[in-house]
This record gives structure tokens, C-alpha cells and sequence, in this order.
């Protein structure tokens, strides 16, 4: 019980964090807060979804590759943010 209490606060913080990232991107069109808000929508979805699961497994390859996308897709916006823009 407990457990889905805490993957329930989790998810909503990992939501309430997409929704500030997404408006710094509305202001300023970054795609580095973009990119941060993909992750953090990607972390809350997955944390929905381990309420649901009767077993969730944290050693799950999809999880990580999830995961590894999203921090991929974080780490070329910083190249492009650094190395892309004409200056």
C-alpha cells in the first residue's frame, strides 16, 4: 500500500516537473527544457505504470532503454545548445 503511495507522489512530481519544463519552453523555445520535460513525462508514465504491474521489475531491459533514450535525447540538446546555434 505504502509502496503505491510513494510511486503515486513520484509520478505526480515527475508531471508537475514536465509541466514547468514545458512552460520555460513556451517562453523561450530551448529545446534543452524540452528535452527535460520528455524525461521527466517518460519517469512519470513509467512510475504509473509500476502501480499497475503486480510484479514491477526495476532490472527490466525496456526500462532502462526508456530511460537511456530520454537521457540521450537530453545530452544532444546540450551539444546542440553548446556546439549547434551559430554564435
Amino acid at each position: 500500500m505504502i509502496n503505491g503511495f510513494l510511486l503515486g507522489m513520484i509520478a505526480t512530481a515527475s508531471f508537475t516537473a514536465t509541466l514547468f519544463f514545458l512552460r520555460f519552453w513556451k517562453g523561450s523555445r530551448d529545446v534543452l527544457f524540452l528535452s527535460f520535460a520528455v524525461f521527466f513525462m517518460v519517469e512519470g508514465l513509467y512510475r504509473v505504470i509500476s502501480i499497475f504491474v503486480a510484479q514491477p521489475n526495476e532490472w527490466n531491459p525496456w526500462t532502462y532503454s526508456a530511460r537511456l533514450c530520454t537521457l540521450l535525447l537530453i545530452l544532444a540538446a546540450i551539444v546542440y545548445k553548446n556546439y549547434g546555434q551559430n554564435r
